[in-house]
């Protein structure tokens, strides 16, 4: 990655984008594209949400729902034992192009984790977006050695960000092409999914999702954060995350470009008191426990809405925003345990039925022909510990309390002798 961009070690993004005057260059050079991506949301969009009630939910695999980010190059041997705890069986791994002479060395990690579905998230810098053989050449040599280990490649990622390289939709249709030809002449068996665009702009979805490009996606990625807008529950523009994901769904759905897969492949909260590690201001950022139940919530959310058919929590170990804190040796955060009960729970879980009023939730589903059921609520609440009830707090703990507490923390309650 070289200058005017630059990798932020802490927070394992590119630093902001500085050079004022080189981003105005690039956008005026750039313009077509971006009134191109305007007027089609300008239209798409409307009819994207009026669409919206007509979109079914599928079934959604749950063995493969659950995934995991993973730096495979740090605390490998705690990295390896951490994943050994929780079971996870779906864990996604990022490769920087500008970084190509540690191929062997993820190709080792995925090989000690060959049993596990893996998604490798393929990032750009502004060289590969600019040279084209370039991109073309390190993707062959990407597929030459993963092809057979890897399920998802992710190209790209972060498109509507300009410290990650792309100044247009246009540019990272060319960059997607590389991969897709690439895919057409030498590996037709592989899986190819795209654009990547993160937080709640989905005009720039839109544009590559209808669009004039020879070229097509196994799936649809989204980085799809709502961490600056508090609970997963509150609302951006009108949309809380259920809303959200209905949405983005219904885009996928009409178009021609894509087969009919979701994936968000980034999210999580920044956590207080982590700066320098954390992504955003401190603003943005909550306590540890919030991080565990807005996490949770966010997956119960997504799985309920059985359009997404993956999730990958941001990720294993990092200080800002992961399960394990690093900075002072091997410190697991109160979200681990929550992932590892989720995980637990819910991965050959069969989803029933979702319901909601005045903020109470309860997400139903079958778990080993048994009726589960989990309950939270954005305002506190109580509800009689039925004796027909197996209680479990978010994080796995037995509850035997005669009155539980229904609040922010979601609990799994198992309904005795209840089968469907």
């Amino acid at each position: 990655m070289k200058a005017p961009f630059s990798w932020d070690n802490y927070s394992d993004q590119p630093a902001q984008l500085k050079d004022k005057a080189y981003k105005k260059s690039m956008r005026l050079k750039e313009r077509s594209s971006l009134i191109t991506t305007f007027l089609l949301a300008l239209f798409l969009l409307p009819f994207s949400l009026l669409a919206m009630p007509f979109v079914r939910r599928k079934e959604v695999n749950s063995q493969e729902f659950f995934s995991l980010g993973v730096d495979f190059e740090r605390e490998t041997q705690e990295t390896q034992a951490l994943l050994d705890e929780l079971g996870v069986q779906h864990i996604l791994l990022r490769l920087k192009l500008w970084e190509m002479h540690k191929l062997p060395q993820l190709k080792s990690f995925i090989e000690q984790n060959s049993s596990k579905k893996i998604t490798l998230k393929i990032l750009q810098d502004r060289e590969h977006v600019e040279d084209l053989r370039l991109t073309q050449k390190d993707f062959k040599t990407i597929f030459d050695e993963l092809h057979t280990l890897v399920d998802i490649f992710e190209i790209g990622s972060s498109i509507n960000r300009a410290k990650w390289g792309f100044f247009s939709v246009r540019e990272y249709l060319n960059f997607y092409k590389a991969a897709f030809d690439l895919r057409q002449k030498e590996f037709p068996n592989i899986k190819l999914i795209g654009s990547g665009v993160i937080d709640f702009e989905f005009y720039y979805t839109i544009h590559t999702l209808f669009n004039f490009c020879k070229c097509k996606f196994d799936g649809i990625s989204a980085l799809l954060y709502v961490d600056r807008r508090g609970a997963p529950e509150n609302t951006q523009l009108g949309f809380a995350l259920s809303d959200k994901i209905a949405l983005l769904s219904t885009m996928v759905w009409l178009s021609p470009k894509t087969k009919q897969e979701l994936h968000i492949t980034e999210t999580n909260w920044p956590i207080s008191g982590t700066a320098p590690y954390a992504p955003t201001s401190e603003y943005e950022c909550i306590d540890e426990s919030s991080y565990a139940d807005f996490m949770l919530r966010y997956y119960l959310h997504a799985f309920a809405s059985q359009q997404v058919d993956s999730v990958s929590w941001h990720q294993l170990i990092a200080p800002g925003y992961g399960l394990v804190d690093n900075r002072e040796g091997i410190k697991k955060r109160a979200a681990f345990e929550t992932y590892k009960y989720m995980y637990k729970t819910l991965h050959n879980a069969q989803f029933l039925r979702f319901d909601s009023k005045r903020g109470y939730y309860i997400l139903q589903a079958l778990v080993k022909e048994q009726l589960l059921q989990i309950h939270w609520s954005l305002q506190e609440t109580t509800l009689k510990n039925e004796d027909f009830f197996d209680v479990y707090s978010r994080d796995g703990k037995p509850i035997d309390d005669e009155i539980l507490n229904i609040g922010s923390s979601p609990l799994y309650i198992f309904i005795k002798d209840a089968q469907q």
